[in-house]
């Protein structure tokens, strides 16, 4: 049977809507299916964690009865992160731990960048033996570098202590957490960083470094001038990421609260977190402050960002170039 004139025209423009649609399938379906994972992780690992720990802020266990009566949770708003804030062990807390970054994190990335390019450099032998010495600290799990750095410190069994003392330098290590912190976050993390500033410098043009040494450019002069701008991504990578895994300080720290009174159980805001949720059952409280603890790392995270984004990234591009 011959269609009609309308079927017919219906059929003719549904043709080209099924090839769209078949070539927006094709072009979205395979990133879609790949992607997919990562969006179920995330939103199982870090949006819905996230959420949970805002929605329990808002809230407040309240006993009846003197303590004895049955708790009632309620509605309170901002009021655990009123508390937090009001509170002189949180603020001290984050005293603690940005003293500790003013410390921690320049003191880590100079040494892993000199320490990167000495190996880089010509002056040294044994190159993958220094490699994997800087290393392996990193490859010691914190817990037991911690137990390891706590005998170092402790007066009567530490043989460092006693060679001090031997000299009449009557030292007290674990007296002043800051810096005995300080060294063991350095010990650990420097030669990882190191690595990674290595790797970038062994991908520098070799060209451009002979180009530097035919201008008269010494060893120094190349390094300042040529190398490490050229690294500039990598330095920014590894400032962003040291600045988070600082603001989360609570390992070592909690280990030393054992052995020394120096050390409090709200030394740092993780801890005070730790404390208000596990030893006092304050959920709310344990909430906000985590919450207050993450913004500061978003905050944190943004200005590093911005502070280490390419100059070139910030200028308008001219006009041939934006054609082109």
């Amino acid at each position: 049977m011959t269609p009609t004139a309308p079927t017919a025209t219906r059929t003719a423009s549904a043709a080209p809507s099924r090839t769209a649609a078949a070539v927006r399938r094709r072009r979205y379906g395979a990133p879609a299916v790949l992607l997919a994972p990562f969006f179920v992780l995330f939103t199982g690992a870090t949006l819905v964690p996230v959420g949970y720990a805002v929605y329990l802020s808002l809230y407040a266990e309240h006993r009846s009865g003197l303590g004895f009566g049955g708790s009632e949770t309620v509605f309170t708003g901002l009021g655990n992160y009123t508390r937090a804030l009001g509170d002189a062990a949180f603020r001290g807390g984050f005293l603690n731990l940005a003293q500790y970054c003013l410390l921690y994190i320049p003191l880590m990335m100079i040494l892993a960048l000199v320490l990167a390019l000495l190996l880089d450099s010509a002056l040294v032998k044994a190159r993958r033996f220094f490699q994997l010495a800087l290393f392996l600290p990193h490859a010691v799990p914190g817990t037991i570098a911690t137990l390891v750095w706590i005998y170092l410190y402790t007066p009567g069994i530490s043989p460092v202590i006693g060679a001090l003392d031997s000299l009449g330098t009557h030292a007290d290590l674990l007296g002043h957490p800051l810096p005995a912190v300080v060294n063991m976050a350095v010990w650990e993390w420097t030669g990882y960083n190191m690595v990674i500033f290595f790797a970038a410098l062994q991908a520098i043009p070799r060209e451009v470094l002979e180009a530097a040494v035919v201008d008269g450019a010494g060893p120094l002069r190349t390094a300042l001038s040529v190398k490490i701008p050229l690294i500039r991504s990598s330095l920014a990578v590894v400032g962003l990421f040291t600045v988070i895994g600082s603001l989360q300080l609570f390992t070592e720290p909690m280990i030393l609260h054992g052995t020394t009174p120096s050390v409090v159980s709200t030394w740092s805001p993780n801890m005070y977190a730790y404390t208000a949720a596990f030893e006092r059952h304050d959920y709310g409280l344990a909430a906000a402050s985590s919450v207050l603890l993450a913004l500061a790392a978003a905050a944190l995270s943004f200005v590093v960002t911005r502070a280490t984004r390419a100059r070139g990234e910030d200028r308008p591009q001219p006009a041939t170039e934006a054609a082109a």
